[in-house]
């Protein structure tokens, strides 16, 4: 969030009367560990060895990838030989479970390896291990003989009786067979690979084009704009959109020059969406929207539609509500032009929050260092669920780098639940994205024992100094809770089987709880519980986080519109095929009839949504899950951020399953209501109306 050179009011005289205080420590022992830089323990123990990353022993040196994809070409080939043995003693569900098993816990910590580790000879390793795990996956998707075994239970029954549980973790593997066209015909299947390498293909190269910057001839851009940007020769380059700049003309001229039709990408995008839909229709769908969707909570591509036309009518009229307010800041702003054009809402929402809101981010950061957010997290999640965020001393060789966290999720009953390992701070070639990483899935192993699941928390944040904790923007603050949203997500489920562990779910509702964790976090009476000074232990002035939590929905309405319109554009895409004119024109009609600000000619976002390729007829999941996010917390938690009876049901009634059941009967069962279209837009709309009054 961008804070305004506007002279602060609320906090003033509190700050300065806060600075001549005495230093004082109320915090935690958590809270402590994460204000202060870790510093680099070597090993100088004879008796502590290096237990190698993530307490894996071959993992002491990069070496042992090569060792571990041995194990599990060997472990895959004694439980293929299990599945085909006529002598099988235990379910057909178990052994692919545990055949899925072996090779995430290798490929999936590999996968976060290769993107986090800071030496290049561990990174490049574990790529290498992906590459190859993947060809191991490719060969078992077109295992003809393990898809007949399973089908042949699916229809007839296992030789040990199984659960509906047992069926529906087995229908989803057959679905995954199906997805990759096993039960075709010979030369479809070789069709299929071929199809899927080039979208493949397409996808990486689409990708690696979003970020190109515009060009324009010099001589076509006004003289006085031209120093604004940067210079190649004869051609003025623009790397970005300038949301954040004050000239509405230097925002214009960077929006039409960055977003200029890009035939190039047109050509990748066009390629992309034939061979998804030849893809589709090969394994039996009218669209790759109907082959993306099936399984989710929507379950059809009408039923999306459906729910994104409804709330898109129903958000017009706060979204005109919304655009006046805009209309009146860019007015009193001396901004150009009458109406509202597509690079004037990024500026012009930023500075009405800035100018509500009347802080310097200086004044606010000091109240969220980042150990006094832990122990916010910590305490919302004991009076939740009733279980702690305990720190744990890493072994020697266990962590990527010094900065690390280590993290057991704790019971009343001291049981460890899981582990979180804290990766936090920026550091050089470190992905500047936050992500949560499943290292190894929960699961019930056969001896009776539970496998722990294991995740990584992937932040940016800013290192801790020697008398200066890592301080917290609000933006960052929020992104901490939806991320814990997944990590609790992965810890508090209890399933049977890892391949519907924790976030294992459908798309449509593996964000419902890091989405609900934005619902805690903007609540008041949550701040209130950990946002201190760290200098002084002083509590944020009540007024000021009320209106901090505020500020996040101001504009609400416009901003689920653009949500709105993405999501209409990425179905529409991946419908019908072919689409009868180009991307362009489809994104100029939707523009001008879903969203406020209307379509700019000559320019093609969509040539820089790289939305498309990682979330293909899926982006209206962040909204739907949203929906039922809000659905949640105004049934179960308004009236009470800390009940611990609706924690606890939430925990076992949604959670605890992971994907093991339908989302439409998980969201059934915590809610005692379907979750029809109508009641979903409600949610949605419900939300906006209360944060306007």
């Amino acid at each position: 969030m961008i804070f305004s050179r506007i002279k602060p009011s609320l906090l003033k005289r509190t700050h300065q009367l806060l600075l001549n205080c005495r230093s004082v420590s109320t915090l935690s022992n958590l809270a402590q560990a994460f204000n202060t830089r870790q510093s680099q323990k070597l090993n100088l123990s004879f008796t502590r060895e290096d237990v190698g990353l993530f307490g894996i022993p071959e993992l002491t040196d990069y070496g042992g990838f090569y060792i571990l994809q041995e194990k599990v070409n060997s472990e895959v080939d004694a439980l293929l030989k299990e599945i085909l043995s006529k002598d099988r003693k235990r379910k057909i569900v178990e052994i692919f479970d545990e055949l899925s098993d072996c090779l995430c816990r290798v490929a999936d910590m590999a996968d976060f390896i290769r993107v986090a580790h800071p030496k290049a000879e561990y990174a490049s390793t574990a790529e290498e291990a992906c590459i190859n795990l993947s060809g191991v996956v490719e060969r078992l998707n077109t295992n003809i003989e393990i898809h007949k075994a399973l089908k042949t239970v699916i229809e007839n029954g296992d030789v040990v009786a199984t659960d509906s549980l047992d069926q529906r973790v087995a229908e989803l593997f057959i679905f995954d067979f199906e997805q990759s066209g096993i039960h075709l015909p010979e030369d479809k299947r070789e069709k299929f690979v071929k199809l899927n390498e080039n979208i493949l293909f397409l996808g990486s190269h689409f990708m690696q084009g979003i970020h190109k910057p515009g060009s324009i001839k010099k001589s076509k851009l006004p003289e006085n704009l031209r120093n604004c940007f940067g210079y190649d020769g004869d051609n003025i380059t623009v790397t970005g959109l300038y949301s954040d700049h004050y000239s509405d003309t230097v925002r214009e001229a960077a929006y039409r020059i960055f977003l200029q039709e890009d035939e190039h990408q047109e050509s990748l995008l066009d390629g992309l969406l034939s061979a998804r839909n030849q893809l589709a229709k090969l394994v039996g769908f009218p669209t790759y929207a109907h082959r993306a969707i099936r399984g989710t909570m929507m379950e059809t591509p009408e039923n999306v539609m459906q729910f994104l036309s409804t709330l898109g009518s129903r958000l017009s009229s706060k979204v005109d509500s919304d655009y006046a307010q805009i209309l009146k800041l860019k007015q009193r702003h001396g901004g150009q032009g009458k109406g509202i054009y597509a690079w004037d809402p990024p500026y012009y929402t930023a500075l009405g929050r800035q100018e509500f809101l009347n802080l310097h981010s200086q004044d606010i950061a000091p109240y969220f260092s980042l150990g006094a957010c832990m122990d916010g997290l910590n305490n919302l999640f004991n009076n939740l669920y009733g279980v702690s965020l305990q720190r744990v001393d890493m072994a020697p060789g266990e962590v990527w780098t010094s900065d690390v966290h280590k993290l057991a999720v704790v019971d009343e009953q001291n049981n460890t639940l899981g582990y979180i390992y804290c990766d936090f701070f920026e550091r050089s070639n470190k992905p500047n994205q936050d992500c949560h990483y499943t290292i190894q899935g929960g699961r019930q192993k056969s001896d009776g024992s539970y496998q722990l699941p294991m995740v990584v928390l992937q932040l940016n944040l800013p290192l801790p100094q020697s008398r200066v904790p890592s301080l917290l923007t609000p933006g960052m603050l929020e992104n901490l809770f939806h991320e814990f949203g997944h990590a609790m997500h992965s810890m508090l489920g209890r399933t049977k089987y890892q391949h519907v562990t924790g976030t294992r779910c459908s798309t449509d509702f593996a964000e419902v709880p890091s989405v609900l964790m934005e619902f805690f976090v903007s609540d008041p009476r949550v701040l209130s519980t950990f946002a201190k000074h760290y200098k002084t232990g002083e509590s944020l002035p009540s007024g000021v986080a009320e209106k901090l939590c505020k500020s996040k929905s101001l504009f609400s309405a416009s901003d689920m519109q653009q949500q709105v319109l993405y999501s209409m554009l990425d179905q529409t895409y991946h419908g019908e095929y072919p689409l009868g004119k180009t991307t362009s024109q489809v994104l100029g009609e939707l523009q001008n009839t879903f969203y406020g600000a209307p379509y700019v000619e000559g320019t093609s976002w969509q040539h820089k949504f790289g939305h498309l390729v990682g979330y293909g007829a899926k982006y209206y999941s962040y909204l739907l899950s949203r929906a039922v996010a809000s659905s949640i917390w105004y049934k179960c938690f308004h009236k009470d951020p800390f009940n611990r009876a609706m924690g606890d049901k939430y925990r076992y009634k949604m959670l605890a399953h992971g994907g093991g059941k339908h989302p439409r009967e998980l969201v059934e069962d915590m809610l005692n209501e379907k979750p029809t279209v109508e009641k979903l837009v409600d949610s949605l709309i419900h939300d906006i109306e209360i944060n306007q009054q």
